[in-house]
């Protein structure tokens, strides 16, 4: 989209918009108009999108210039050790302008690289000290535990070492948090990701790394949802050069790396966050209840007013210029996109994504921080979460869309946690889990995943400790002998690659599901009495070659570095071969692959046959092998020939194959 473009007709390939189109249309028309108002006398939305450059603290030749936006602020001072923390003369900031942009020039000497800093922030009635909003550097003191600004100018800048790898055809994610990755119970650094971690992550055959929990948030519990600094890399986990290294070191080893981007709300501190930092409650947030996330204890964006975009659109931007991030995961989609939130609503049907509780201010803003992002960089990944199913996030803009490159399938896991949790084995049905594996529009690319991280948050399991419970304590020993441990360590399996032998268009694994990382997460805090115990990665259970989680991890691993698996699934849509839900088989190709799956809990197929077309098949992979802590029941250089066989007057080719209980096999033709 640009300022001189036209709106085109939306959406057409889906007839059950039709009723609808005026509603579309005017959105895609609302985009285009919020654009050109942001980008008048010639300027471009990258142009616009540079309030980074303009606001916090900038390091000059002449010396320093600090500027804030506080609209209703009638003195702001900024205070540190240099001014004792008190409100001086010498660092009181001028307004300079009637919008409310207050700045302050100082002399080289008067600010030194590591010096703490805030603002005295006053309005009538009452003062507030204040972290600046465009602050790139907060740091938390150990023993008082408050927050402060620092500046952060070293000698020497970061100097990158490799380039940026561009979007993978098929991106396959590894979903991590840096300081829950280390088995040790404390908060782990870039450093320590970058040395230990990564490695792992390049070696399991991942080729796209998201980070969650970067930007800068007070409580460590959050999850990193509770944004307070947007523009600063967490500090609790390291320097800014140490998070650049880490991007650097990964794009050297071909991945690619996405950040969870939190434009949805923001912490409700006024210290630390931005609410009330001008002394009132609307600078960036709407009045009264809008204003207020009841379930998230926190504050909602207005994105109808101009300052707020400006301010979300240079976040996006600083982000893919500071830090060359390869794009974000925008969390929280559904809360932007309704007054209600989403809270408590069902969305069986469309009207409700074309009411009068959308909020199209929210859509627009995030039609907007799509071109702006593909605008800097092309090659970059946006991944909306939305539990909604919005029709059209993830079309292209010049579409009539949101311009998001994917969605998340979030019924496939879904549709996995209720099986496992709700369903007997025995009673699966084939048919509800091929739709909910397949059920994607047909303009809009999504990424299927097993489980995140959402699915194992306090409260919840993971799909292995589900599956096995607490039989995994004792049980995962090599010798042991369980049939829990053993139903939850195949139908592991098989999910895993069910989901993402269909995956539409990616697939995302949440770190050390891929090894079953039993139990749950959960970060320290008073109810658990600042425990660290469930906020790490057990790897010494992965690296332990007596134990099976070292079968599950070496499942993935060769799972995901199958020879051409990737461009077969980038370019291909899977197609049903066959369905059987009395014996629990299903059957789908995916370009010059062949996946078998028999759910079924204690029957096995034999001479099993399935219509292919003509040619030769050979064995790659089943969850049976003994490597991966199967049976072996499967013979493992095994070669089909499709056979032709007569059926009335029509000539079929079909292959017959041994499919045991609870094992998924893969071919691939060969000619």
């Amino acid at each position: 989209m640009s300022p001189g473009a036209d709106p085109i007709a939306t959406l057409e390939d889906d007839p059950f918009l039709d009723p609808y189109s005026d509603v579309l249309l005017r959105r895609q028309k609302r985009a285009l108009e919020t654009e050109r108002r942001l980008t008048v006398g010639g300027m471009s939305l990258c142009d616009f999108a540079s309030g980074h450059e303009y606001f916090g603290l900038h390091r000059h030749a002449g010396g320093w210039t600090f500027r804030e936006w506080a609209p209703a602020a009638d003195a702001v001072f900024l205070v540190g050790p240099f001014s004792d923390w008190t409100d001086q003369a010498q660092y009181a900031l001028e307004r300079i302008n009637d919008e409310g942009t207050w700045q302050i020039d100082l002399d080289q000497e008067m600010l030194s690289h590591g010096d703490l800093y805030r603002l005295s922030v006053h309005w009538p009635g009452g003062r507030g000290d204040r972290i600046p909003a465009y602050a790139r550097r907060v740091v938390q003191d150990e023993e008082t535990k408050i927050f402060n600004a620092q500046v952060w100018s070293p000698q020497q800048p970061f100097e990158w070492a490799h380039e940026r790898p561009g979007r993978a055809p098929f991106p396959m994610i590894y979903e991590a948090h840096v300081g829950m990755a280390l088995e040790r119970c404390g908060v782990g650094t870039y450093v320590e990701f970058r040395d230990e971690i990564l490695p792992r992550i390049v070696d399991a055959g991942y080729n796209t790394l998201q980070l969650m929990a970067v930007m800068e948030h007070p409580y460590y519990a959050s999850f990193g949802y509770h944004v307070s600094s947007f523009f600063a890399a967490s500090s609790r986990f390291g320097t800014p050069e140490e998070f650049k290294s880490l991007v650097d070191e990964a794009h050297g080893a071909g991945l690619a790396v996405i950040i969870d981007l939190i434009h949805s709300h923001a912490i409700k501190n006024e210290v630390e966050g931005l609410s009330r930092f001008d002394g009132t409650l609307t600078q960036y947030f709407h009045a009264g209840d809008r204003g207020n996330h009841i379930a998230w204890d926190s504050r909602c964006f207005d994105y109808g007013k101009i300052q707020v975009l400006h301010f979300l659109l240079s976040n996006c931007r600083f982000w893919l210029d500071e830090y060359r991030v390869d794009g974000f995961r925008l969390d929280g989609i559904t809360s932007m996109l309704y007054l209600h939130r989403g809270l408590g609503k069902t969305f069986d049907n469309y009207a409700p994504y074309f009411d009068d509780s959308v909020d199209e201010d929210a859509l627009t803003y995030l039609t907007l921080a799509n071109t702006l992002i593909h605008g800097l960089y092309p090659e970059a990944v946006t991944i909306a979460e939305d539990v909604s199913g919005m029709p059209g996030l993830a079309a292209q803009v010049s579409e009539g869309g949101c311009g998001f490159d994917y969605r998340l399938a979030m019924g496939v896991t879904d549709c996995w946690f209720k099986l496992v949790n709700d369903v007997p084995d025995e009673d699966w049905d084939m048919g509800y889990l091929w739709t909910e594996l397949t059920n994607r529009r047909a303009d809009e690319r999504t990424i299927s995943y097993v489980e995140c991280h959402d699915q194992a948050l306090v409260g919840g399991k993971t799909l292995i400790f589900s599956l096995a419970g607490a039989e995994m304590y004792g049980a995962m020993h090599d010798s042991a002998e369980n049939l829990m441990v053993e139903r939850g360590m195949a139908i592991h399996k098989m999910a895993r690659l069910a989901t993402l032998g269909t995956a539409g268009h990616g697939y995302l694994n949440f770190i050390g599901n891929e090894f079953g990382h039993p139990e749950w997460v959960d970060f320290p805090r008073e109810g658990n009495g600042w425990s660290y115990h469930y906020a790490r990665r057990q790897w010494s259970l992965k690296d332990n070659p007596e134990l099976r989680y070292s079968f599950l991890a070496e499942f993935d691993r060769c799972m995901t570095r199958l020879p051409g698996l990737m461009e077969s699934l980038a370019g291909t849509r899977p197609m049903r071969l066959l369905l059987d839900n009395d014996s629990k088989i299903l059957a789908f190709s995916r370009g010059d692959y062949y996946f078998f799956f028999n759910f079924h809990p204690c029957t096995s197929v034999v001479d099993f046959a399935v219509e292919t077309i003509p040619g030769e098949y050979v064995h790659v992979l089943d969850t049976d092998e003994t490597r991966f802590g199967g049976q072996c029941r499967i013979q493992a250089d095994g070669q089909y020939l499709a056979t032709p066989v007569k059926e009335g007057d029509t000539l079929r080719h079909k292959i017959h194959i041994y499919m045991p209980c609870r094992t998924a096999l893969v071919l691939r033709q060969t000619r």
